[in-house]
């Protein structure tokens, strides 16, 4: 058994060898997949030995094995382009299986894989945990750390994940279940996963799957470290989710908010999703979204937000003893006090003053559609800021008259631009917000003169 287990490994590695081959060269198309099929099998697919699902599997392998020796460690957003480039050249997912349905496979597309592995910042150290791997396309373009854990519940894909990436320890828990199932010597400082969106094992159809997921990820990850999700569209601050939300990150602090419209139809679905960066840190759990139609548009968009280094409380915690039968309250009475944890203190903001600069020639008029322009600030160029998440316009007849050229330099915390906490378009309000204020105690306007104020 072992020796035809063997066997049919190496086949299996060298039909995943001979796709990557072809994905290198640009020759990838359904023609040679399905003939890779029939070689590894013995014969087609009519006689039920493999699927079409199954060669768009084999498919997905060999791109993660392209990834991983092509873009071994990605280290600049400009490869993001070039990579959206290569999937639009393979062939689409057409079909799909009872067991792809049943467990949410809809493997990462590799350009937003590796934005995910950018924004993760990982680190030579880091124990790296990916809880529905797939066929590893979240951890393809990952550099060297010091530990690689991939968990999938499909036997038929951790088979794949054996010879993608020999160096792993894998397992085939239900990621719902980490928290409790997974092996308590394994602490991620770094988690990167895309979870089932709407169901989830033993219990069928379930609205709320993701979450549960991204909850025992958050659980299980060491306190400190970071993780990188991608969530359903409709998990966000609204109204109806706010509570969800707000539980979801209660220990956690969110540091950037994604939003792709387009980025799976390669896979066979136009669903948008969201990308969220997280770190285990209490803080702020409502940053700006930003939202773009696809990956790569989003790459020259998106800040970048190193890791926080946290060291952990070596201190061990009083363990209270076991309250022996008919003793309940005198264990009670002799559960030592712990001592009480002490407060972090805050750090203190960085303030300084906003670097801009002021241009004598307004900034051109963008392309008008009907009566409105795309919005710009048309005298100041603010360094470090970014555009605004979502489009903003004014009339053509309010973009035809310039801001005047201001003098007011505000002063404001450096996590303002490092974190993306504010637009560009909303520092300009702040600049223009202030200079009103600032003339209005040097001097006061003369008897019968007027003041005009412009609204965009």
């Amino acid at each position: 058994m072992t020796e035809l287990f063997e066997q049919s490994s190496q086949k299996l590695d060298a039909a995943i060898t001979e796709i990557q081959h072809t994905i290198a060269i640009g020759m990838a198309n359904k023609q040679r997949l399905f003939e890779t099929m029939r070689k590894l099998y013995g014969e087609g697919s009519a006689n039920g030995a493999w699927s079409q699902r199954d060669a768009f599997d084999l498919l997905e392998a060999a791109l993660t094995r392209h990834m991983g020796r092509l873009l071994n460690k990605p280290q600049m957003l400009t490869q993001i382009s070039e990579i959206s480039a290569l999937i639009e050249a393979l062939p689409t997912h057409t079909v799909r299986s009872e067991n792809q349905i049943r467990f949410q496979q809809f493997s990462t597309p590799a350009d937003l894989a590796s934005l995910a592995v950018i924004l993760a910042q990982p680190l030579a150290t880091d124990i790296v945990l990916e809880p529905s791997a797939g066929h590893g396309a979240l951890v393809a373009t990952l550099p060297d750390v010091s530990a690689l854990h991939l968990n999938e519940i499909d036997l038929r894909r951790r088979e794949k994940l054996a010879l993608l990436f020999p160096q792993a320890t894998t397992t085939g828990i239900d990621g719902a279940m980490l928290a409790s199932h997974l092996d308590a010597a394994v602490q991620p400082s770094l988690i990167l996963m895309n979870p089932p969106f709407s169901r989830s094992m033993g219990r069928g159809a379930d609205e709320f799957a993701a979450v549960r997921h991204l909850r025992a990820a958050i659980t299980r990850l060491r306190q400190g470290g970071r993780i990188v999700a991608i969530m359903p569209d409709w998990f966000t601050t609204s109204a109806k989710l706010a509570k969800i939300y707000e539980d979801t990150f209660a220990s956690c602090t969110v540091r950037t908010s994604i939003r792709l419209d387009k980025c799976y139809h390669k896979q066979g679905t136009n669903v948008a999703v969201r990308l969220y960066v997280i770190d285990k840190i209490p803080g702020q759990i409502k940053p700006a979204v930003l939202a773009r139609q696809t990956v790569a548009d989003v790459a020259s968009a998106v800040p970048i937000i190193k890791r926080v280094t946290v060291q952990p409380d070596c201190e061990p915690r009083a363990v209270p003893p076991k309250a022996k039968p008919g003793a309940l309250f005198k264990a009670m009475r002799a559960t030592p006090i712990t001592k009480p944890v002490k407060a972090r203190p805050a750090q203190t903001p960085k303030i300084a003053a906003l670097v801009f600069s002021t241009l004598d020639k307004p900034r051109v008029l963008g392309e008008q559609s009907g009566v409105y322009i795309p919005y710009r600030p048309s005298r100041v160029d603010i360094v470090g800021a970014r555009e605004h998440p979502t489009p903003l316009v004014e009339s053509v007849a309010m973009g035809s008259i310039p801001a005047p050229v201001p003098d007011y330099v505000p002063a404001l915390q450096d996590r303002v631009l490092q974190e993306s906490l504010l637009s560009e378009a909303q520092i300009e309000t702040v600049i223009y917000a202030g200079k009103p204020q600032r003339e209005a105690g040097l001097k006061a306007p003369s008897s019968g003169s007027s003041t005009s104020c412009c609204c965009r």
